[in-house]
Order: C-alpha cells, then structure tokens, then sequence
C-alpha cells in the first residue's frame, strides 16, 4: 500500500532502521549499559555484517524481487532460508548432520523438501485452478509489470529472491557467532539497527534522486515504518532470548 502511493521503499527501508535504533537504544541504556564495556572492533564487524546481511542487502533485495516477479515466487524462495541456514550451518561446522539419529535423518529431509518444494513452485506452469472475479492486488504498482516483464526478468527476480534468502540465512550464522562473543540481545539489535540504517541510507542516497520522498509526514508511510520497526524487534530479541 505504501508502494502505491509513489513511496521510494528503499528511504522507507531508511526510516525503518532509524525507528528501530530509537526503540532499542532504550533497552540498552536501561538494561545493557554495561555492554558498551565489551564492545571491541571484531563485535563492531560482526554487527556491520548483521546490519548488511538482515538489514539493508536483504530488504532492498527483497522489494527489487518484488517488482520483477508475484509475491507468491518471492514468498515460496524465502522459504528456502532454514535449508539454506542448515547447509550454511554444517558447511561451517557450526551444526553436525549427525544422519545416523532421528533428529539428523529429520533436518536432512525437511531440507530436501523445503528446496524441491521451492524448485517445484518455481518451475511449474499449469492451467489456473480457480478463475475468481474478485482481485485484490496490494502491491500493484511494484507487480503489475511482473505480468508481462520478459523471461530475463523472471529469472533476474528469482535470483533476487533467492539472494534475499541467502542474506536472511547469513545473517543468523553471523548473529550466532556474535551472540558468543557478546551476549548481549538487545545491544545486538540496536547495533543491526545501526550499522543497517546507515547502510541503507548510503544505498538510498545514491540511488533516490528525489528529495521529497525523503519528507516524513503523518502518514501511512510514518505508521508502517514505526510499526514495522516494533514489530521486527520484538521478534528479533524474542528469538535470540
């Protein structure tokens, strides 16, 4: 919705991590004030990698695969990120196969069938099964060349997606390693929510040549960035606790 209204999504990816950097320096000064303490250049890297790889790579990613193929393509390969992250995880000897026990034998083939479920969606063309009337299409302006966009850029937005998955399952391998070396949850959010505001705003200043896009007003714009910055940390320090 906020798409239809002539927003630039990547300043809106902006105002996203700016919220979430307000919403969680709080947190720290109230309850992590000794991490600032523990920080060292190593945690300072590990968090430019979370903010890179959770934060403004994958969602600017993410809303380029959207303008180029349905939400339904999108969706269906960000469902490879738990494969992704297992292969990710054993590659670095992070996780062990262990295939020998039911747990391993369990991981194996939940991982095997997310990826052919992807490539099956992915692949498949078949004759519609349900021919509705009733069309809702939300994310309009971003997909309405989808339908008619030439097979190059089918795949160029598969790829995205795929990207997009890829970025979401580096980021919980890299956040994993920093939770080691500094464990401290709300102060690994609020550093994401930096490093990631500043690289978004870099992406976005080089790429969004309109300065009004940039003016904040009170709007469905304002409402989405601060609800979906509450929203994403909240589940983000929920999972890592």
């Amino acid at each position: 919705m906020v798409a239809n209204d002539g927003s630039s999504l990547s300043v809106l990816i902006v105002y996203r991590f700016v919220f979430s950097t307000a919403f969680t320096v709080p947190f720290v000064f109230f309850f992590e004030r000794k991490s600032v303490q523990n920080l060292t250049g190593k945690v300072l890297f590990q968090a430019f990698l979370c903010g890179l790889f959770g934060g403004s790579l994958q969602q600017n990613l993410y809303i380029k695969s959207l303008a180029l193929v349905s939400a339904t393509y999108t969706i269906t390969m960000l469902n490879l990120i738990p494969a992704i992250t297992y292969v990710l995880a054993v590659s670095l000897r992070m996780e062990k196969p262990n295939l020998g026990t039911p747990a391993g034998k369990a991981k194996l083939m939940g991982t095997l069938s997310g990826i052919g479920g992807a490539m099956i969606l992915t692949l498949y063309e078949g004759k519609r099964l349900f021919n509705l009337s009733l069309h809702i299409d939300l994310l309009q302006n971003a997909t309405s060349t989808t339908h008619h966009s030439p097979a190059g850029s089918h795949v160029w937005g598969l790829m995205l997606a795929l990207g997009t998955a890829l970025s979401f399952s580096l980021w919980f391998i890299t956040q994993s390693k920093m939770s080691q070396n500094f464990p401290w949850h709300y102060s690994i959010a609020a550093l994401t929510s930096i490093m990631g505001a500043i690289q978004s705003f870099i992406y976005a200043i080089c790429t969004e040549r309109d300065w009004s896009q940039w003016k904040l007003d009170w709007n469905l714009r304002l409402l989405t960035a601060a609800s979906v910055s509450a929203l994403v940390l909240l589940l983000s320090i929920t999972r890592e606790r």
